[in-house]
């Protein structure tokens, strides 16, 4: 069955992702957009703990747990998004509903993983209106596009114990802005017109550990290492007289010629440790901390003078709990039960304020008829950065979900 669906996903896959504003939030303006990609959802809503590898999930934030799949593994996930964001005079609400991952995992012999697919990495757009209070100059803001990551990646258990694994990924992307200042009484406008596209590679490296102790329970330990790389930004910057007016989009009437600019975007180096404790199957307690060079991090353009970037660090803690996944008599003891938190501060800066981000995380994996495959739901309730120094409060709610779909590829017919 996944077979027959792979190919005809993937394809509506690509176009939403190119197609789909994945985010709503001011923020995203700097840098290559908000990161949307929290990892899977299975791993999300335990505050985004991916400490131990899973036989019939894909833990893409980790590839060294791809060695771990026993079976074929077809994942796809999304999420609605409920954000309200408050200023230090108004309030406003939005919505998106977004297509989050997709991907393919295939056990290949006994100590052998691969996975592949695709993912949006990060996501612009915004649309803010505001008006000077003092002379009633109206300046208009908006912004679609993001980063997307096509990955491909092995996993290798060295024994039964550790397991090692690295990922290639292909970075490209779109971001489009448009900003328009109007001084009411002129007889035009001004816009700027600014489109970026993206272009770079980078890798993830990880391994595992796992052991058991007073042979009843265990331990698990992982590392993952993403080593700094590069995003091309091929910058358009159009500059022009608009005639303004509220209830519809100008076009330039006169334009300056177009400016041409090329920027290599550094992405942060990623380290990220951790932890974890438990049950096979029926509980784990796990903890993890990200360590990001965020410092090095700039912009597309080099005149935004109000944003900085200090190293950032997030911390995560989470878990499972199964009742009893045997069970043949009570369908709801075989559901997994998941609930985390994390705290981030993501390392931009703004007005001297430094932007954070926190969420609480809760759900259910409901596994679907008599096979593996399940479909997992959830909700995360978080904030992001201040009403202070003229800045914006978002308090925000995600609806997530996912569907596992699982089948044996591979298998010799014993009889024709």
């Amino acid at each position: 069955m996944i077979k027959n669906l792979l190919l005809p996903v993937f394809l509506l896959f690509s176009l939403a992702t190119l197609a789909q504003q994945g985010t709503a939030s001011p923020y995203s303006f700097y840098g290559i957009g908000e990161i949307k990609f929290k990892g899977a959802a299975e791993n999300r809503l335990m505050g985004t703990v991916a400490v131990f590898p899973d036989s019939i999930h894909i833990n893409m934030q980790n590839p060294a747990s791809y060695s771990s799949l026993k079976l074929t593994t077809f994942t796809v996930g999304g999420s609605f998004n409920s954000s309200k964001f408050t200023t230090y005079r108004e309030t406003e609400n939005a919505q998106r509903s977004t297509v989050d991952y997709l991907a393919v995992g295939l056990p290949v012999g006994k100590k052998i993983g691969v996975a592949f697919g695709l993912i949006p990495y990060s996501s612009v757009g915004y649309r803010i209106r505001s008006v000077d209070p003092i002379n009633g100059t109206i300046r208009k803001y908006n912004g679609t596009g993001g980063l997307n990551k096509a990955f491909v990646g092995l996993g290798y258990k060295i024994n039964s114990d550790f397991s090692v694994g690295a990922d290639f990924s292909y970075n490209f992307g779109k971001v489009e802005t448009t900003n328009i200042v109007y001084v009411p009484g002129d007889q035009f406008g001004t816009e700027e017109m600014d489109n970026s596209d993206l272009s770079g590679v980078n890798f993830n490296l990880g391994a595992m550990y796992k052991t058991k102790i007073h042979k009843k329970y265990d331990f698990y330990g992982s590392l993952a290492f993403t080593p700094q790389s590069n995003v091309t930004s091929d910058n358009e910057r159009i500059l022009g007289t608009i005639v303004f007016a509220d209830d519809y989009t100008p076009g330039i009437i006169e334009a300056l010629d177009t400016q041409k600019t090329k920027v290599t975007i550094k992405l942060p180096s990623k380290f990220a440790f951790g932890a974890g404790f438990g049950k096979e199957r029926k509980w784990l307690v796990g903890t993890e901390i990200t360590l990001q060079q965020t410092s090095n991090f700039g912009n597309r353009f080099t005149d935004i003078s109000n944003a900085t970037y200090e190293n950032s660090i997030k911390y995560a803690v989470g878990g499972y709990y199964i009742p009893n996944y045997t069970s043949f008599s009570s369908y709801l003891s075989k559901v997994t039960y998941r609930a985390g938190f994390r705290y981030e501060n993501t390392g931009l800066v703004l007005n001297n304020e430094t932007i954070r981000d926190y969420a609480v995380s809760g759900g259910f994996g409901f596994p679907l008829g008599g096979t593996f495959s399940n479909l997992n739901m959830g909700v995360e309730y978080g904030r992001k950065g201040t009403a202070k120094a003229l800045l914006v409060e978002e308090n925000y709610l995600n609806v997530i979900f996912s569907l596992s779909l699982n089948d044996q590829w591979f298998v010799k017919r014993r009889y024709d």
